[in-house]
Parts: C-alpha cells; structure tokens; sequence
C-alpha cells in the first residue's frame, strides 16, 4: 500500500546541535547562505539516507497534562541490518567510527505540495535485535529531541542574566550559556520582567522552565529541531486564528475519540512565591466550594516583584477553576482518502481544532482546543497520527472574538 506522503529518514554523523549539512562553495544545494552551514572541519561527515531499510517509525511529542509542562520528544526509528552496517565494531561497515550516541536523525513527510519536518533530534541509544530463525538482524535508533540536551547541561550561574530582563531575554541568555545555536531559536520577547539569575546548581532546562513559568508562555521543541519560546501575549494570541475541523460529517475524520470528564485538571487555589519575596495567594471561593479545595504551591519563582507573582496566581486559578467533558485525544489515519494529508503533516502544537462527534441518540459534543501533543506510528503499510487536545494553558481577551472577546468572560491580560 502506498503512503499519503513519502517518510525519509535521515543520519547525521556529524557532531553539534545543528541540523544541515556543511557549507560547499559553489554547490547549487549546499552553497546556499541560510541553507548550508558552516562546518569545523574540512572533512564532512556522512549523512546517510535510511529510508530504504526502515521499517516503522514511532513518535511522541507533547506537553504532559497531569504535570502542566512540555516534556522531551522522542522517536524510535527501526531499521533493517543485514550488513552488520551498524555494528560499532565492524571495520568494514560505511558508518565505522561514526556510529556514537548523540548523533542526528529527521524524520520528513513530503508530498506533491508540501514537507514537513515529523522529528528531529539526537540518538539516545542503539537497541539491537537478532531474533531466532531470522537472518537478517533489525536496530532500534532510539532518539530524544532537544530537551535532553538541555538536560544534561548544568548552569550554575548565567552569564548576562541580570535584573529587569524579560522572560524572553533570560531564556536567551540560557541557551547562550549552553552554546545552543542561535539558528535554531524563535525566542518572543516577553512580558514578564526577572530577578537577577539566581546563580544556583539545576540544569539549564529547568533554568529555562522557571522563565517559561514566569511569563506563562511556552518552551517547546518544534519538529525541525528549532527551539521556540511563546510569550504570553503570543499564546493568547494564538486561539484566535480559525480551526480546522475535524467530525464525521464534512470535516476532517477520525477514530478512537478519547474523552475525559474529572476534577485533575481543576485548581482553585495557588500559593506562590518568588526568591527573595512573600507568599502571594489566589483562590476561587466558588470553585473551592462546588469542587472542595484543589491547592498548587510554586516556590523559588523568579519575576522580579510580588506583584507579578499575585497577577501568575491570580490568571493561573482563573483559568483552571472550573473543568468540562475534555476530548484529551483522537486518532487520525492518513491511508484515509478524506483526510489532507498536507494539513495532517503540518499540525503542530496552538493549532486550534474544531472537533464535533455525533452520539448514538444524535446529540453532540463539540469542543473548539488546541493541539498539545502528536504521536506519529508509521510503517510501510500504515500511517497514523495520534492528536492530543487540551483547553487553552492561557485564556485572555481578544477583541473581534466570538469566544475570547466577550467582556466578563475572557481574562484581561496583565
């Protein structure tokens, strides 16, 4: 059975964050400034096409919903060896002395008229496989996106990290600080200005995650491998644009419609408290009342006043104090002839989503949300998209909207 859209695998056995190969002075592909990049040595290191020998390809990006927080992407790439190519200790294999962890994988989608990016990042392991009774031998690249670079690198103090910077400005400092290429950023300013660096022993993810908080933004990896930070503004921003609708009618088809009706989202109380300040405390009696307490507490904060961390406690409760039936995810099959392949490869998170589903006593549940979350499962006769749904993580008032600009309803930014 043919794909929707041609999946290319490829290896990068160079060494570096970035993805792209070297700069070549007058090469039609790769003597394109803002294309190639520059490499450290004269010697390019190979980058191999895998897509013939794989055969499946898994992965899962998307924020956690229980724990509130983009977490690290990854990636499962298998791939037929009957040449022992990937056995690290075979001289006669292209690949001897390349083979390392760490090293670059993408995963592409392309059609007539578009491609996209489905992964990229780094190798966390190679799992090998030689079943009894089969000849040919299978490897697993297992794979982590940028994340756990950010990870493993620890910051104790941040060069540049003074007081008064945005939240945008400090993530910029952080990435800096860890040598992250500053080609693979999309960094928004931000509207929430920070305490000096704290100058304590954490990995610079969580440095990173702790401005992310602060503004109330978003840290996200995209599926090329570029680092983005939303700020606030941004977030909001985003639910205005129209959703793609997905029913069973005229809209976008989809399966296995997973649905949620709880109270572990709701917060209706929060303590916070930044370094060097008090406690700042916001409650929703009604929701405290309807609902009995659902307290959070968040320490070590780093806005720069007791005034800001009153506004993140007080927009915080206001958009988690209540809940509704939740469409946590839906399951979408592109060997489907009604789904567009190009508007399914090229989902990604704040995408706004429409999704209707018609009960058996024909009555409906609609939900307008956003997407938070993609699991890819591909093979050569199979190709499925897994879509997580959440409620905006920001609400605020944006005019000319029919949902967030109603006066009351919506939260003013702050």
């Amino acid at each position: 059975m043919t794909l929707p859209a041609t999946i290319s695998v490829s290896f990068d056995f160079s060494q570096g964050a970035t993805f792209g190969l070297g700069f070549i002075i007058g090469d039609d592909k790769y003597g394109v400034i803002g294309t190639g990049t520059f490499a450290a040595s004269s010697v390019l290191d190979p980058v191999v096409d895998l897509s013939s020998v794989t055969r499946s390809i898994k992965i899962s990006r998307g924020r956690n919903i229980m724990r509130d927080t983009y977490e690290s992407g990854n990636c499962t790439v298998r791939v037929l060896d009957p040449d022992s190519y990937f056995n690290p200790q075979n001289a006669a294999s292209p690949y001897f002395g390349y083979l390392t962890p760490l090293r670059k994988i993408r995963v592409a989608a392309t059609t007539a008229t578009a491609q996209e990016f489905l992964f990229s990042g780094y190798v966390d392991t190679y799992k090998y496989y030689y079943p009894t009774g089969q000849e040919i031998g299978y490897v697993d690249i297992v794979c982590s996106d940028a994340f756990r670079l950010f990870q493993m690198a620890n910051v104790s103090t941040v060069t540049g990290a003074t007081a008064g910077q945005t939240t945008g400005t400090r993530i910029t400092k952080i990435l800096d600080q860890v040598s992250f290429p500053t080609s693979m950023r999309i960094t928004d300013t931000g509207s929430t200005t920070v305490q000096a660096d704290p100058a304590t022993a954490r990995t610079s993810l969580a440095a990173i995650k702790a401005a992310e908080f602060a503004e109330q933004g978003a840290f996200f990896m995209l599926p090329d491998g570029t680092a983005e930070f939303k700020d606030r503004s941004d977030v909001v921003a985003s639910l205005a644009a129209t959703p793609i609708e997905f029913n069973q009618t005229t809209g976008i088809p989809y399966s296995d419609l997973r649905y949620a009706f709880d109270d572990k989202l709701i917060v209706n109380q929060a303590s916070m408290t930044r370094i060097g300040g008090t406690a700042q405390t916001s409650v929703n009696a009604d929701s405290s009342a309807k609902y009995f307490p659902h307290g959070t507490t968040i320490t070590d904060m780093i806005p720069q006043t007791d005034a800001q961390v009153l506004d993140i406690a007080k927009i915080y409760v206001a958009t988690r104090a209540e809940t509704t039936i939740r469409i946590d995810a839906m399951t979408v099959d592109l060997l489907d002839t009604d789904v567009p392949t190009d508007t399914m490869i090229g989902l990604d998170y704040f995408d706004n989503v429409k999704i209707t589903n018609v009960q058996p006593d024909g009555s409906t549940i609609v939900k307008t949300l956003q997407v938070q979350g993609l699991a890819w499962d591909i093979t050569p006769n199979s190709m499925k998209c897994t879509v997580t749904t959440l409620e905006p993580i920001v609400e605020g008032f944006i005019i000319g909207s029919s949902t967030y600009g109603i006066i009351g309803q919506s939260i003013l930014g702050y």
